[in-house]
């Protein structure tokens, strides 16, 4: 089976796949995904203020709330790949383990060969196939790799802690999208639209 991370990241040190089946047109389920608010989910703002108290990084400014994908573009991740209502790809290089991470977007057609020393690239998708008319299975993929052994080895004890709170964060994010595109849906549906 092929994955659209296989593109850009064939063969990463880590890969963490989830995905839910959702009772609602692929259109919507990925306007959804795209739109949802991830930090409006409190044990997700609990994950990342426990990062920035573990890492000591400076505390995050106010923000105001705004859709997944729009949040991360903000934040440096540059956009891979899109096909609007089924696919979306972001990437960025990085050093996940600074306490400040900073993320650099890589441009689609760089990113493969990308090997700036002592980084890590990182891409995620958000995937929406149609099993149905109104049944549309949504997945999300995170890949990432080193650039060299150096970043390997601060990456993977990085990884050893960090991947709880990242699993975490994608293990509350996929049901939370579901139920909200499930609850738009049933309501569409009785407004008759």
């Amino acid at each position: 089976m092929t994955y659209p991370l296989d593109d850009f990241l064939p063969s990463p040190d880590i890969r963490e796949r989830f995905q839910t089946t959702i009772r609602a047109p692929q259109a919507l389920v990925m306007e959804v995904a795209t739109s949802f608010d991830i930090q409006s989910i409190p044990l997700i703002r609990t994950i990342f203020w426990l990062r920035e108290r573990l890492m000591r990084a400076a505390p995050a400014p106010p923000r105001q709330p705004q859709g997944l994908l729009a949040e991360t573009r903000s934040l440096g991740w540059g956009l891979l790949a899109e096909q609007p209502g089924a696919l979306v790809i972001c990437g960025a290089a990085c050093q996940p383990w600074e306490a400040d991470v900073g993320f650099t977007p890589v441009p689609a057609d760089q990113f493969v060969a990308y090997a700036a020393p002592n980084r890590v690239k990182i891409a995620w998708t958000l995937e929406a196939e149609a099993l149905g008319p109104a049944i549309t299975r949504l997945a999300h993929e995170t890949r990432a790799v080193a650039t060299d052994a150096a970043a390997r080895r601060r990456f993977v004890r990085y990884w050893r802690w960090a991947r709880f709170g990242i699993i975490t964060i994608r293990l509350l994010l996929l049901p939370a999208i579901r139920r909200k595109a499930e609850r738009r849906w049933a309501t569409q549906q009785r407004a008759g639209q």
